[in-house]
């Protein structure tokens, strides 16, 4: 998958290079276990790697909502359990903020690299996940003024959603990975069995089948047109 990392890497830039705005954002979406964190990843390395620009990764899990939150639905054990289904993230505030990244994108000079000149009005502050404390983190994540490429990955970008569809419209490129849901289900089984959530690979494909590929259908039904589909069929690590 490098050499289709790097080629999709060039190619973003050449789209970035002929956009009339100083910025260039790009969305890249898929469905759980298809590699797309891992795609966008590797795309802003190959993107950093050259002198011409500098690219951020921003992702929505920052916009999960907290458990203490999930804790105040009608019924909290189901809503726990479907963690990571759209109507467990704060949906109304991730589009607010992708509209405030798109103004910023548009409005703030680009700026040079570690300048003395940013002031914190320059820079956009976005929440992270932890993956100990499973809670968002507020203002984990920075996105500096010297960046001219900002890659957004996450599940529904391109979900025809009411609230999600409206992301598709924020952004200049849209990307998806697309894998085969069954190969997906087995990436997830075994990553569940490997990051000691479930004691065995059949307790993770239960969770998955409960969850993550529930999601993943939901996501190929209800998929808003992408610029880009990626096959990811390699068995990489995700």
């Amino acid at each position: 998958m490098e050499g289709e990392y790097k080629k999709l890497a060039e190619s973003i830039r050449a789209q970035a290079d002929a956009h009339p705005q100083p910025r260039f954002l790009v969305a890249i979406a898929g469905i759980p276990g298809s590699g797309k964190t891992t795609t966008a990843e590797a795309v802003v390395q190959h993107l950093n790697q050259s002198t011409k620009s500098r690219a951020a990764i921003l992702s929505m899990d920052g916009f999960h909502l907290s458990r203490a939150a999930l804790d105040e639905f009608p019924d909290p054990a189901s809503a726990h359990a479907r963690r990571g289904a759209p109507w467990t993230f704060d949906v109304g505030r991730f589009v607010a903020f992708i509209r405030q990244l798109r103004t910023w994108a548009d409005e703030v000079p680009l700026a040079i690299p570690y300048s003395e000149t940013w002031s914190s009005a320059d820079i956009l502050y976005a929440p992270s996940f932890d993956h100990q404390s499973k809670d968002p983190v507020e203002n984990g994540l920075t996105i500096t003024p010297d960046a001219s490429i900002i890659v957004v990955e996450g599940n529904y970008l391109l979900l025809d959603d009411p609230g999600w569809r409206e992301l598709a419209g924020l952004v200049d490129y849209r990307v998806f990975v697309d894998t085969d849901p069954l190969e997906a289900r087995g990436r997830l089984a075994a990553r569940h069995l490997q990051a000691g959530i479930e004691k065995t690979l059949e307790d993770g494909y239960r969770r998955v089948d409960s969850n993550d590929y529930l999601n993943g259908v939901s996501i190929r039904e209800k998929l808003l047109a992408p610029d880009l589909v990626v096959q990811n069929s390699a068995k990489i690590r995700v």
